[in-house]
């Protein structure tokens, strides 16, 4: 039995690894690679493996760089069936078939291009029929009930408490007669943060996979992040400006709705409009009503207040899906609040309500999540003179919070604490989805904590697993 690694590997994106077992051979993740416009699309289109040789996915979350070339997956031969929880199966329906709009829309972008320069069309990674094909493949599994992945390979999914339906997958194996138990993290969430259960205390386990995406670094506190927006909302309205925050879809926005229901409720902020400005966020909202059972103690006892029963939609809520409603949003008068995706201001409905607000010292940009380099976000976190938006330079005048207490990653201390327990008998530990640093970081935290042999695995290295016996 040997695992192999085809993504993730020193960095934080295109989830991929390869188990061998049996004569079986199972994938761990399938994630988009997310970088620069050519290399993406070369790397995400030619999968470094035979697709159809594949018998089983298992998949730990609904993030596209952990789900996000499972499309092309299918359209590339795979059969077999991919193994999830329920909700991220639900998340996967929605945020699958936005993806490929977003293929669809950048390829027809590029030939436009191309047809410019006398050049022949390039087909997109893969299109809106692939990702609704693939849904067909996804076998849904409730948290903490074993099931069967492969012949000497059973399957159970723990909970990450990372985004709704994030698991942790714990394989226990058996060939010729020996026996590994193999963890694998998924992205690991943290504890006390709102909406979700923390994370499941680790079992036993021979093989340790780990993400490292904060490997070196260390959060704010939840309750310090929601008094900082709290803050910036009352300050930012007190001046008549807007508050424009860049959310991610999926967890981010929900969080901050979460806060906002819960300041609005105890009146500790004005009383001004909240907007939800982004198709695929209205849908993901929907998904997260449909799943209470990964709800937390804390949401569950504000739903059963008989005047709390939606804790993601109140009265001064409005979320924003046709076009002509958004646009409308650039010529509101008075303070408000607008949260649209994407979260790193690249692409999406985001950039126009940047565009018409950060020229004005009265209004705000809250960032709350970690900004790429070369992204639009990270200019603004950067608090550059003026930044490109559309083409055209806009000075930055508004004012820039960050605020990274909303991070739904473990940090550095909660990923050791989280693995403490098992280390005396983990034989192996590989790091992954982490940039060198943090990887690096991470690996030697471990190894001072008692692990045995860490490695941080490059890409397509391949290593025997040890068993129970070894």
């Amino acid at each position: 039995m040997n695992i192999q690694f085809f993504g993730a590997t020193q960095t934080v994106t295109g989830s991929q690894h390869l188990l061998t077992v049996n004569g079986s051979r199972i994938l761990l993740e399938c994630g988009l690679f997310q970088g620069k416009r050519q290399e993406s699309f070369e790397r995400n289109r030619t999968l470094p493996f035979d697709a159809a040789s594949v018998d089983a996915m298992v998949l730990s979350h609904a993030h596209i760089d952990h789900s996000g070339n499972i499309p092309n997956l299918v359209r590339s031969g795979f059969e077999g069936p991919i193994y999830c929880t329920f909700a991220t199966r639900d998340l996967c329906s929605a945020m699958l078939r936005d993806s490929a709009y977003i293929q669809e829309q950048d390829v027809a972008y590029v030939n436009r291009k191309r047809e410019q320069k006398g050049e022949p069309p390039v087909e997109p990674i893969y299109t809106h029929a692939d990702a609704v094909a693939s849904l067909k493949h996804f076998v849904s599994v409730g948290y903490d009930r074993p099931f069967p992945v492969a012949p000497g390979v059973t399957g159970t999914l723990l909970d990450a408490g990372h985004i709704l339906g994030s698991a942790i997958v714990l394989l226990d194996i058996e060939e010729h007669g020996q026996k590994t138990r193999l963890l694998f993290t998924g992205d690991l969430g943290r504890h006390n943060l709102p909406i979700l259960r923390d994370p499941t205390p680790a079992p036993p386990a021979d093989v340790l996979i780990t993400e490292s995406t904060y490997g070196n670094r260390l959060h704010d506190a939840p309750q310090s992040a929601e008094s900082r927006l709290r803050r910036l909302v009352v300050e930012t309205c007190a001046a008549g400006g807007k508050v424009v925050i860049p959310a991610f879809t999926v967890g981010r926005t929900q969080e901050i709705v979460y806060s906002l229901h819960r300041l609005s409720l105890a009146r500790q902020i004005p009383e001004v409009p909240i907007f939800v400005d982004s198709p695929l966020a209205v849908d993901v909202t929907e998904v997260f009503r449909l799943h209470p059972e990964c709800y937390d103690e804390e949401l569950q006892a504000f739903i059963d207040q008989k005047r709390h029963p939606d804790p993601f939609g109140f009265e001064r809520l409005r979320y924003i899906r046709s076009v002509t409603e958004s646009k409308a949003l650039n010529d509101l008068d008075g303070p408000a609040v607008i949260i649209s995706a994407s979260g790193m201001c690249e692409a999406g409905r985001i950039q126009h309500h940047l565009k018409h607000t950060i020229w004005d010292p009265r209004n705000a940009v809250l960032i709350v999540s970690w900004q790429a380099p070369h992204t639009l976000g990270r200019r603004l976190v950067e608090r550059q003179d003026e930044v490109r938006i559309f083409g055209d330079i806009v000075p930055l005048n508004a004012r820039v919070e960050v605020i990274n207490g909303y991070s739904a990653h473990a940090d550095r201390n909660g990923l050791l604490d989280w693995a403490q327990p098992i280390l005396p008998d983990l034989k192996q530990v590989f790091i992954v989805h982490g940039d060198p640093e943090p990887a690096a970081a991470l690996a030697e935290g471990l190894r001072e904590a008692g692990a045995a042999q860490v490695s941080v695995p490059q890409w397509g290295d391949t290593y025997p697993l040890a068993t129970m016996d070894a």
